[in-house]
């Protein structure tokens, strides 16, 4: 599977937009087409799309779509977008598993699906919403609409969003599912690397973007590190040593490792 660390969400009808994306490093571009795409520009936005996928394919990205509630202008979105390929088609404001039944149907289960919760609503089905079709391989949990639903304000620290984010986490890996990390929606590049790292102490592998500029600096975060990489090893040999002279587990830089870390560390090196 090609890395999916940074999602990338682009305004649909927006050719700069675009571009910058092509450059941004992120590993998968999102042509974006509800709020980033107000309603009058949707037409021209999905005659776009596959110009904008090609080149960001060219640019070594995956490519995705996402497209309004089917009760809206999803219909609409899809029969003009599905022909351009997208590699992941992904749906806004899912709140319930029948929506994603909805679009398996709608797609004729063709395309890998990521529904996007947004809703406390959501959250509280993000098990079944995960669980509800084999195509979907992962969640995406919002910031600004779910901040919105819950009555409060977004803040740099993201304190307000401390529950969704780890409950969701959570509900996804329960559901054998991705999760994708609500997106950083202020400006510095500084405070999204500090959000990512955050994430990735939560237990996250991937996480949503809106500012290009940020895509390298969350690579960076979720990425294998050599640091990473050697501490794995580090536990890898010291554990499996400890095993063949009859121990049960093994002190590595302060850490007593039992095999649920020694899985764990096996599986990032295999990453």
């Amino acid at each position: 599977m090609n890395r999916r660390r940074s999602w990338l969400f682009v305004a649909g009808a927006d050719p700069a937009a675009h571009a910058a994306a092509a450059k941004s490093g992120a590993d998968v571009v999102v042509l974006e087409l509800e709020d980033f795409t107000p309603p009058a520009l949707r037409p021209k936005a999905r005659v776009m799309a596959a110009q904008a996928f090609a080149a960001w394919r060219k640019a070594g990205a995956l490519v995705a779509v996402r497209v309004n509630p089917l009760e809206g202008d999803g219909r609409a979105d899809l029969a003009a977008v599905l022909p351009a390929k997208p590699d992941i088609v992904m749906m806004s404001k899912v709140d319930a598993p029948e929506k994603v039944v909805a679009l398996e149907q709608a797609t004729r289960g063709a395309f890998e699906l990521v529904p996007n919760v947004e809703s406390a609503a959501g959250l509280r089905r993000a098990y079944e919403i995960g669980r509800a079709s084999r195509k979907v391989s992962a969640l995406l949990v919002a910031s600004e609409d779910m901040v919105a639903d819950l009555g409060t304000s977004r803040t740099r620290s993201g304190e307000e969003l401390a529950y969704v984010r780890s409950r969701f986490l959570v509900e996804c890996r329960a559901a054998g599912v991705e999760a994708i990390d609500a997106p950083y929606t202020f400006s510095d590049a500084k405070g999204a690397a500090a959000d990512a790292r955050y994430a990735k102490r939560l237990g996250y592998r991937m996480k949503s973007l809106v500012d290009p500029s940020h895509a390298r600096a969350i690579n960076r975060v979720l990425g294998v590190s050599q640091k990473d990489r050697a501490h794995a090893r580090r536990i890898v040999d010291a554990f499996e040593k400890a095993r063949a002279r009859g121990k049960e587990r093994v002190k590595v830089d302060g850490l007593m490792v039992e095999v649920p870390i020694y899985a764990a560390a096996k599986r990032l090196l295999a990453r």
